[in-house]
């Protein structure tokens, strides 16, 4: 299961459809604390989460993940890629930190990483 977390609906459908038409699961979510309210949290392989989001923003919720003992890949996507933040993330274990409007590969190149468990590399765009 590949979750997806956006506050904007058409990124977050078109990341799913992308997904989808891979072969994976998806689900997606508007904000980090849906996801976390979810049932998806437990069977979730790989997510996909913007940076900036109102309320939790996707570094935290990484580290949240992280506090709860949960080693979840996880593929940034921001419009705002500042290097601190991106940092931050790549530090705690990011599979990728992509810029929004981001390629396709780029991404797919993310999840291939993630799911075939190759980490060393971490994809920045």
């Amino acid at each position: 299961m590949i979750s997806i977390i956006d506050d904007d609906e058409a990124v977050r459908e078109a990341t799913k459809g992308l997904i989808r038409s891979l072969g994976y699961s998806a689900a997606a979510f508007a904000s980090a604390e849906e996801f976390l309210h979810s049932d998806r949290v437990k069977d979730t392989s790989c997510l996909i989460t913007d940076v900036q989001m109102p309320g939790m923003n996707g570094v935290e919720l990484q580290e949240r993940l992280i506090a709860d003992g949960r080693r979840t890949k996880v593929i940034f996507m921001t419009g705002f890629s500042e290097e601190k933040v991106r940092a931050r993330a790549l530090k705690a274990g990011a599979i990728g930190f992509l810029k929004k409007p981001f390629d396709d590969a780029c991404l797919i190149e993310c999840l291939d990483r993630a799911l075939g468990g190759d980490s060393s590399q971490s994809p920045v765009q």
